[in-house]
């Protein structure tokens, strides 16, 4: 079974910087993380290699520095990493990123099941995994909580909702997003730890994956950021104390107030 797993190299919540002049997030220089969401996606593709055996091979998209986070990817059991990295990619809202990972996963060349998290937190859009399964046309299972069954070329999942849950057989090859109840993440082997400094990281640039043009970074991102503000403080609360009845009618005095406005 070949799995090819779809990481993003965040910044760390309390590092984030914007760049005034693109109103893209910063990145070079910035301590990143595997985002966590991503996280899930790595173990649970380790743990169908090891039931069903395979290759699981890992992809992201980034500036060179986002080498380090397929590193320890593969520290935590995948077997090969592939780097999409070129300046041509600066910039690129969810609908390029998708386009372009598409195209990366399409040179890779034949897989059975695409595993996202199921958001990054700088953007928290949850639409780069399935931007992707649309542009490489197959199906997809979204919030998977619990794989239930991989048999006869038939994937049988557990799809979280707000209620509960649905369950969703898709084909084979499909894409699927999980959430954080999907299982629990390893700690890296001293064994992977020694892979992961030696392997070799394959990387791929514009050029490499017969892409439109147009359709790459700021050019190809139908999303615009035209303005980035820090929200204003809130105003300090206000405290009623008296008896229950006598805060009751202040408060609904101070309702009517606020109505009013």
């Amino acid at each position: 079974m070949n799995i090819i797993v779809c990481i993003k190299q965040v910044p760390d919540t309390t590092n984030i910087r914007i760049d005034p002049e693109t109103n893209t997030l910063v990145r070079s220089g910035v301590q990143s993380i595997i985002n966590p969401f991503d996280m899930y996606a790595i173990e649970e593709a380790v743990r169908l290699k090891e039931k069903f055996g395979g290759l699981v091979t890992i992809v992201t998209m980034g500036p060179p520095q986002a080498e380090e986070a397929l590193r320890e990817a593969i520290s935590l059991g995948a077997d090969e990493a592939v780097l999409i990295s070129d300046r041509a990619f600066a910039g690129s809202d969810t609908w390029a990123t998708s386009y372009t990972l598409s195209r990366a996963i399409q040179k890779i060349g034949k897989f059975d099941i695409i595993i996202c998290g199921k958001q990054a937190i700088d953007g928290d859009t949850a639409q780069v995994g399935p931007g992707i399964a649309a542009f490489l046309d197959i199906p997809q299972i979204t919030f998977v909580k619990k794989i239930e069954d991989i048999k006869d070329s038939l994937m049988r999942a557990d799809r979280m909702t707000e209620e509960g849950y649905d369950i969703i057989e898709s084909p084979l090859p499909c894409l699927i997003t999980v959430v954080k109840e999907i299982n629990e993440p390893r700690l890296p082997s001293l064994k992977g730890k020694m892979k992961a400094k030696k392997i070799e990281i394959k990387k791929l640039e514009a050029k490499d994956l017969d892409a439109d043009p147009d359709s790459l970074g700021l050019k190809g991102s139908p999303t615009k950021v035209v303005k980035i503000f820090t929200p204003p403080p809130r105003k300090g609360g206000q405290i009623l104390e008296g008896e229950a009845k006598e805060v009751s009618g202040k408060l609904v005095e101070l309702l009517k107030g606020e109505i009013c406005l």
